[in-house]
């Protein structure tokens, strides 16, 4: 009897190990495989490029392709969704940004809930907006500016990259904080409002920089302020809007990383590491300043940052869009 319940014990135990080593040696292998990105805009512009740079990276640390899928639509919210359905695996993953996760789920009606639905990887960064107006607006800062618009309520024309995208928002917040009324006139993304503001065909604009410092440097429109805490890394000589006299109009647009929730942490852990180790990259680093895009500090990149900022972005923006009336 003693001997069979040795036998036993053996066997059982035997059958442990085989249980537990697969499990373990599923975790050790991650990644075994290509990896997802999920890029929820068209190719090409800021969001995109800036992916694929971190994909790169990311490709090196892992050892094996980070692969960009575009999958647009109804503002970023198709691809989003498409992840927050995604097998929690770690081999789907999102490159979003505050579109994605703060302001399409307070102004459309998504299918996705933007805190409950995903795992938190990193907070890339963000690009201080610029506020620009047309050359002969009788203005030379934002606080004559904002006496202008005083002066002349509701006469003013504001362009926006659409309803509900931070530029209509910021400028929401703007007439908000100042007290000061204009006209919000949107168009397909913020590059079509360059041409209208060189033109004189409309006054003023929030954008970002990569598209409207080439225009205000050949002398064709006026920059007054960056919307950030900071000044812009490529525009240094540009006040902040609190150095302007405006505190709390902030309208900088930052991009970060996400699994769809249930992704285990150690593999989350694995892809954070991942994006520190493309973020540190020298020659990535460089790329990013010529865009004007400034990355997140070090001791920063960790998901629970993320966690924490996306909710501080959330309870600044949600009321604004709410107190606004703004649905897409």
């Amino acid at each position: 009897m003693q001997i069979r319940r040795r036998q036993f014990l053996s066997l059982a135990a035997g059958a442990t190990s085989l249980a537990v080593l697969p499990r373990r040696a599923r975790a050790q292998a991650y990644p075994s495989r290509p990896i997802t990105m999920v890029v929820p805009v068209p190719a090409g512009g800021a969001l995109d490029t800036n992916a694929r740079l971190v994909a790169e990276g990311m490709r090196a640390a892992l050892g094996q392709p980070v692969v960009i899928e575009n999958i647009t639509g109804a503002a970023g919210s198709v691809g989003t969704t498409r992840i927050a359905r995604a097998t929690p695996d770690g081999y789907s993953i999102l490159y979003g940004a505050n579109v994605t996760h703060v302001l399409n789920p307070a102004v459309l009606n998504v299918t996705y809930d933007p805190v409950s639905d995903f795992e938190p990887i990193a907070l890339i960064g963000n690009t201080p907006w610029l506020f620009a107006v047309k050359n002969d607006l009788p203005v030379k800062d934002l606080r004559e500016l904002i006496a202008w618009l005083k002066a002349n309520p509701d006469k003013a024309t504001f362009g926006t990259a659409g309803v509900g995208s931070p530029s209509h928002v910021g400028g929401v917040l703007f007439q908000r904080v100042t007290g000061t009324t204009f006209q919000f006139i949107p168009y397909r993304g913020t590059a079509p409002v360059i041409p209208d503001i060189v033109s004189g065909q409309i006054d003023m604009a929030i954008l970002d920089p990569i598209t409207s410092l080439p225009q205000a440097r050949a002398g064709k429109m006026k920059i007054l302020a960056a919307m950030s805490r900071r000044r812009s890394t490529g525009a240094p000589e540009v006040p902040t809007s609190e150095e302007a006299g405006v505190p709390g109009v902030q309208t900088d647009p930052w991009q970060g990383m996400w699994a769809p929730k249930g992704t285990p942490k150690d593999v989350v852990a694995r892809l954070n590491a991942a994006v520190v180790a493309a973020l540190t990259d020298e020659a990535a680093r460089k790329k990013f300043a010529d865009q004007s895009y400034e990355l997140t500090p070090r001791e920063q990149l960790t998901p629970e940052f993320l966690a924490q900022f996306q909710k501080s972005e959330m309870d600044k923006w949600w009321p604004v869009i709410k107190a606004a009336g703004i649905k897409g």
